[in-house]
């Protein structure tokens, strides 16, 4: 079978590079080894997908190239994604910090994509596993359903994050087989894994929930800490773990909103143990344990004021080295990726092989938390349908 178009994935990216491609009148296959389209859209914001951010920039990206999703993301935008949801009266709401979610579920994402795909004359082969590819002036793609062949092929195989869900690595072997340079993969947006000694401490405050502020190499995000058996998860923590490389230290925030200094000042005479004094601001138990671990805990009037001093600088730096993270099975998204020097940011087509496409997260473009990464599924997978 011949196409024009080839897309190798059906997840967020291929699917609106279909629809795009379908709609200019191109024929298009879209393929992919899995039972299902867009697994990952599927379990997207906890079932209700955070499809996109209405704030997003440049700057929400990480890349060995910053300025080349600016061109992608100029010609998609939230209000594109949104109009689309319009189109078909799929009902959404806004969370904080901008994200916007379905108020169904993520299903309702995945039905209006089928309808798009259907009225663009998109076919589409599950359980369709590649197993040799080839150019030979067309691309040739032999399968566990067939041979097929086409003009321009699109690579939308996503990273490696979510192994059950069917994640693999061929996309990145695709863009070696070509002579595409990948950069170096990481698991990020994951949690961290922390060594025996700070896992004691923390695996008894297993279940609770702070809000705080965790900075690393001069970035800082705030958002919920959770405390895990096995380390430190919640938003804040899987923000920062994106810029965070081995052996490196996290700073923990615990009361970002106070100058625990000053506080402290002005309770001076007072004669409160310092565990319930901070027991009005943290949960009783860190508030315990974080006193059992770093100081004395007496009433407040038995410190000195650089004892107080020192007392608040911990509160305020509470530094951790990770021992590592929890790996690509609760990683949401893959830092690295194919080269972007190797792209036509316009296009999203490799610069030394006319044809080959490259769009989402198999690309060297990780979004942060919040819809990001979706939103740059979306627009990459739209800026490669105008082209291929």
């Amino acid at each position: 079978m011949k196409k024009d178009v080839i897309i190798i994935g059906a997840g967020a990216s291929g699917l609106m590079c279909a629809i795009e491609a379908g709609g200019r009148g191109r024929s298009v296959l879209v393929i992919d080894h899995s039972e299902r389209i867009g697994k990952k859209v599927l379990v997207s914001g906890g079932g209700r997908c955070n499809f996109t951010n209405r704030d997003i920039r440049p700057e929400n990206y990480i890349s060995s190239n910053l300025h080349f999703c600016k061109s992608a993301l100029s010609r998609f935008t939230p209000d594109d994604f949104i109009a689309m949801l319009e189109r078909h009266g799929i009902k959404y709401y806004e969370k904080e910090a901008r994200q916007l979610f379905c108020a169904g579920s993520s299903g309702d994402i995945l039905e209006m994509l089928n309808k798009e795909l259907c009225e663009a004359g998109v076919e589409v082969r599950l359980q369709c596993k590649v197993e040799d590819l080839k150019m030979d002036r067309l691309f040739s793609l032999a399968t566990s359903l067939g041979t097929f062949q086409s003009e321009s092929l699109v690579i939308a195989t996503g990273g490696l994050s979510y192994p059950k869900l069917g994640a693999t690595d061929i996309g990145y072997k695709i863009a070696s087989q070509f002579g595409l340079k990948v950069n170096s993969l990481k698991p990020a947006l994951v949690p961290f894994t922390l060594n025996p000694q700070d896992l004691k401490v923390v695996s008894e405050l297993s279940g609770v929930s702070i809000n705080a502020s965790v900075s690393c190499k001069g970035k800082e995000f705030r958002g919920d800490i959770l405390f895990t058996h096995q380390g430190l998860s919640g938003p804040a923590v899987l923000q920062i773990s994106s810029y965070w490389n081995p052996g490196e230290e996290i700073v923990i925030n615990i009361l970002p909103g106070l100058d625990a200094h000053e506080f402290f000042l002005a309770r001076r005479q007072g004669r409160m143990e310092m565990r319930n004094l901070l027991s009005e601001f943290l949960p009783k138990r860190l508030a315990s344990i974080w006193c059992g671990l770093y100081i004395q805990s007496k009433p407040v009037n038995q410190y000195s004021d650089k004892e107080l001093g020192a007392i608040a600088r911990q509160i305020h730096n509470w530094t951790i080295i990770p021992a590592g993270t929890e790996g690509y099975n609760t990683a949401e998204v893959t830092l690295g990726g194919v080269d972007t020097n190797e792209l036509s940011s316009k296009t999203m087509e490799a610069k030394k092989v006319p044809g080959l496409y490259f769009t989402g997260e198999v690309v060297d473009v990780t979004g942060q938390l919040g819809g990001y990464n979706l939103h740059w599924a979306w627009a990459s997978g739209f800026a490669a349908g105008h082209y291929v």
